[in-house]
């Protein structure tokens, strides 16, 4: 059952789209289609929604996370404000939907919530994902008034204890401050937005905290509560972060004993159609699970996005993507409805 806040989020995301946007949508719809029924690469329009990442810099060290474990072959940096806005000006009439986030704390940008303001300023959806410790009140404030739609909050336990083993350097009483500081805001400024998420990234250590976290969120008035499943880079051989309860877990064990996704990898994928990720230094990548920007199409620094969206590159892609999907490499520990609301 759909919440008031639920429903004014859907609204609000809704109140976005235009005639442009919504027959953009519907380009990039029928090419995807067509593209799966013909085995051939086609595609009208430019991405209904992107994520640009403001930053690779993190303070915390979560295991399976690359900036946690600093292990990122590509470089460390700040988004460069006019690359962001040079991008946008070109995409905002088409763009429906903006994430601020890929690897990195995007608070950590020291004009991240500028970046918020202009893209809201365009009627674009933003949304981010935050370790949420550094809502302080000042902070907290100035994302109410930046107009930022949603706040994913990462919240993977309900005790410290719990907390620490996978959001490593972490402070739970931080994250429940932090939660508090944006909920209060809200309230002060009369906002209905941003619609804040917990997300509760489901991993053995943790998942008997499901129902605490969800109770949680409800005393504190939190919007919704999202349980999400872990990637784990090296599952073959099992893991001690592997959930026991199948639900949340993206593999499955083998008569092998091994451990193999669920997914059965059918060669398509909507989000090589909609969507896209753009690094802070403006490298294109197809999607989040390229972490470390191995599948470059281009750069928004040196090229406009739309050559980019349609160039060469970008249709080799999508064509073996159609072709054999378990040719790509980071296909291969993918899955798809990796999130459970409540």
């Amino acid at each position: 059952m759909k919440t008031p806040a639920t429903i004014s989020d859907t609204l609000n995301l809704l109140s976005k789209l235009t005639l442009s946007r919504t027959w953009n949508g519907l380009q990039v719809l029928g090419s995807y289609y067509l593209s799966r029924i013909t085995r051939k690469a086609i595609h009208k329009g430019l991405p209904v929604s992107i994520a640009f990442e403001p930053t690779t810099s993190c303070n915390l060290r979560c295991p399976e996370c690359p900036s946690g474990l600093r292990s990122f072959t590509r470089p460390t940096g700040m988004l460069s404000g006019d690359l962001f806005k040079k991008t946008i000006d070109e995409l905002h009439k088409k763009l429906l939907y903006l994430t601020f986030y890929f690897q990195g704390e995007p608070y950590l940008h020291p004009q991240f919530l500028e970046l918020v303001q202009y893209a809201a300023s365009k009627k674009i959806y933003t949304s981010t994902s935050t370790n949420a410790h550094y809502l302080t009140d000042a902070n907290a404030r100035k994302t109410v008034e930046s107009g930022l739609d949603r706040l994913i909050i990462s919240i993977d336990g309900t005790t410290q204890e719990t907390y620490q083993q996978y959001r490593v350097g972490g402070k739970l009483d931080k994250v429940i401050e932090g939660a508090k500081n944006v909920i209060r805001w809200k309230q002060q400024l009369g906002s209905k937005t941003p619609f804040i998420v917990f997300q509760f990234l489901v991993v053995k250590p943790n998942e008997h905290q499901i129902a605490d976290v969800q109770k949680l969120a409800s005393e504190l008035g939190v919007d919704a509560v999202g349980l999400k499943t872990a990637q784990i880079y090296d599952h073959e051989q099992g893991s001690p972060l592997i959930p026991s309860i199948d639900k949340y877990s993206r593999y499955r064990q083998t008569t092998s004993g091994t451990y193999q996704v669920k997914n059965g990898l059918g060669n398509h994928c909507w989000k090589m159609w909609h969507s896209c990720v753009i690094t802070w230094d403006g490298l294109v990548v197809p999607c989040c699970f390229d972490k470390d920007a191995h599948h470059r199409m281009g750069d928004v620094s040196k090229q406009s996005f739309s050559n980019l969206w349609a160039g060469k590159s970008y249709s080799q892609f999508r064509q073996l993507l159609l072709q054999s999907r378990s040719k790509i490499e980071m296909c291969k520990n993918c899955t798809e409805g990796t999130q459970v609301w409540s």
